[in-house]
């Protein structure tokens, strides 16, 4: 794929921020021969849409200065790291930027990732070149001491060990004869510097764990902040973008480089506000535990704000990489309200997802002087959005369901539904009248009688009468059972962590409902791939867990905010 061949509807506006504006100062001034970001995530958990603001960042930036961007996992410490959270890394990026910003326009994607641990030995010899230089030292103290020292501003008492001494014993660190915390590599920078990271940190400890790539070939570690900037330079990197809690690192990311004399070019870091949203937590820990504790049903259930969980719940890539673009690039740090999402969700969707009917709480309506076993296909839009969806064929029959809340027995002000004596107009079909509510012995409502005007179905020649309300229905005799789970925000405060509080206590109840709908009959062709609005209800996808005669479908978002109303009301 070239630039020229991005359409339109797989490219997202080209945005404006410092970032770019650094980048496209450097492509003026021929800077560098050729633009080169990566997306570094460490595999220890799944991605979630914080992530996905970088990975259009960075991605972005590549495809829009004809760049290339390197997908690149952070594996430096197999403790916490699995190779499922490298498979769910892979996946997720290459979904979100497939079709926008792939390897034939010279970027690297998910289909051909980076290691940090393909560059172990080469950061090994760096560790070495520094220790020869004297500008590294191994330390014997533990990780409380060096704790308290680095706070204080003392040295290590190891810390004016000999170069040869140094070399020996990081030898030996690397053979394997030294427990697990006994020892660590620290540059030798200055003791009490104002920005303690600058306060000889630590480059290597010893891990005697088993690589998810390398194996047993290793039982020391570089630390993420010795072998972040030194993979960076191994790759070319010209613009290493991170976040903005990283700006503190940024003295200690050009230390390392500076003191190595690399022959090339050297990256250099910027820094943006990270993506913090309301109703949503993004700590990769706190999200293991809401899995863990079976609060939800894994990594990517619907309620997460995992990028496998949007991707399930039905969320379009486009969706995603048109609200990383809107909410823009800053250096401040902010909540962005979750209702900005939604809406970039409910935009695109509007426009992609094809129009059917479903009832989800079923009431039945005998239409009395409609002809009993017989009975017609009327002609329905498939999106009004896009002409080129076409048309499809409804089935509709004596006997139909329409939804409980479109009928009021007792009718507030400015009901235009369903009730008694009065008229609504079925989509697509017939304006219908209620004559009747029949109920069990126990004031249940069983079913609705009502009449209809033959004369007035939609499109037809004496079909221009009006009245107020339009309402959605399915045949019964024709409709088709599926589950349907509708799911919602899953905390009920827009900061579930503010003043300290555990961010379990203010889970939605109603984060998820499950009932049996009532489907026409397309729907059973229904596909993964395509999304669906259930007229004047809500936006759906089809579940990984739907199988022949069961089907299952996900609420991705209704149609409406209705937390926007809950917040007036309060």
């Amino acid at each position: 794929m070239s630039l020229e061949n991005i359409t339109p509807e797989n490219a997202a506006p080209v945005p404006s921020d410092f970032i770019r504006d650094i980048v496209a100062h450097h492509v003026a001034e021929k800077k560098y021969p050729q633009i080169h970001t990566r997306f570094p995530p460490e595999p220890n958990g799944y991605l979630h849409i914080g992530h996905a603001k970088s990975i259009c960042l960075n991605f972005g930036i590549a495809r829009e200065f004809g760049g290339i961007c390197n997908l690149r996992m952070d594996d430096t410490n197999p403790a916490k790291e699995d190779i499922e959270y490298v498979d769910s890394i892979q996946a997720d990026v290459n979904w979100l930027i497939g079709g926008w910003a792939e390897k034939e326009l010279g970027l690297t994607t998910a289909k051909a990732p980076f290691y940090a641990s393909n560059y172990f030995d080469q950061i090994h010899e760096f560790a070495v070149a520094l220790i020869k230089k004297g500008k590294a030292f191994v330390c014997d103290m533990t990780p409380e001491q060096t704790d308290e020292y680095r706070r204080l501003g003392k040295p290590s008492p190891s810390r004016d060990r000999s170069i040869e001494e140094n070399l020996d014993l990081f030898t030996r660190m690397k053979n394997g004869e030294f427990p697990d915390g006994s020892k660590v590599l620290r540059a030798k920078i200055v003791v009490d510097a104002p920005n303690i990271w600058l306060r000889d940190p630590l480059l290597y400890r010893i891990k005697h764990t088993s690589h998810h790539q390398t194996g047993d070939k290793w039982c020391i570690y570089p630390m993420y902040d010795f072998a972040h900037c030194l993979s960076d330079y191994l790759e070319g990197i010209t613009h290493s973008i991170c976040t903005l809690e990283f700006e503190v690192h940024r003295p200690l990311y050009d230390w390392i480089l500076e003191s190595l004399d690399l022959p090339r070019t050297l990256p250099k870091q910027y820094e943006f506000a990270r993506l913090s949203l309301g109703y949503t937590i993004m700590s990769k820990r706190k999200l293991m535990q809401l899995v863990e504790e079976n609060l939800v049903t894994g990594w990517d259930d619907p309620r997460m704000p995992t990028i496998s969980g949007m991707r399930r719940r039905g969320v379009r890539p486009e969706a995603l990489r048109n609200f990383a673009y809107n909410i823009g690039i800053t250096k401040y740090n902010g909540i962005t309200d979750v209702s900005v999402l939604e809406f970039a969700i409910r935009e695109d969707l509007n426009k992609h997802a094809l129009r059917r009917l479903a009832v989800l709480r079923p009431i039945k309506v005998v239409i009395m002087n409609y002809p009993d076993g017989i009975g017609e296909e009327l002609e329905a839009t498939n999106n009004p959005e896009d002409p080129s969806t076409g048309k499809r064929l409804i089935p509709f029959s004596r006997e139909i369901y329409i939804e409980q809340d479109d009928f009021a027995e007792v009718a507030p002000p400015k009901f235009f539904r369903l009730k008694p004596g009065g008229e609504v107009r079925l989509k697509y079909a017939y304006i219908i009248q209620c004559q009747k509510v029949i109920k069990d012995a126990s004031g249940n409502i069983l079913e609705l009688r009502c009449t209809a005007d033959l004369t007035s179905k939609t499109g037809g020649a004496t079909s221009a009468r009006k009245v107020k309300g339009t309402i959605h229905w399915v045949s019964a005799q024709y409709a088709m059972d599926a589950e349907v789970r509708l799911y919602d925000r899953l905390f009920t405060e827009a900061e579930p962590e503010k003043d300290g509080r555990d961010f379990k206590s203010v889970l939605n109840p109603k984060s998820l409902e499950v009932i049996t709908a009532k489907c026409e009959p397309s729907l059973n062709d229904a596909k993964p791939t395509e999304r669906y609005q259930f007229e004047r209800m809500a936006y759906y996808s089809l579940d990984k867990d739907s199988a022949p005669g069961k089907l299952v479908f996900n609420r991705t978002i209704t149609l409406k905010d209705a937390w926007a109303k809950e917040a007036l009301k309060g």
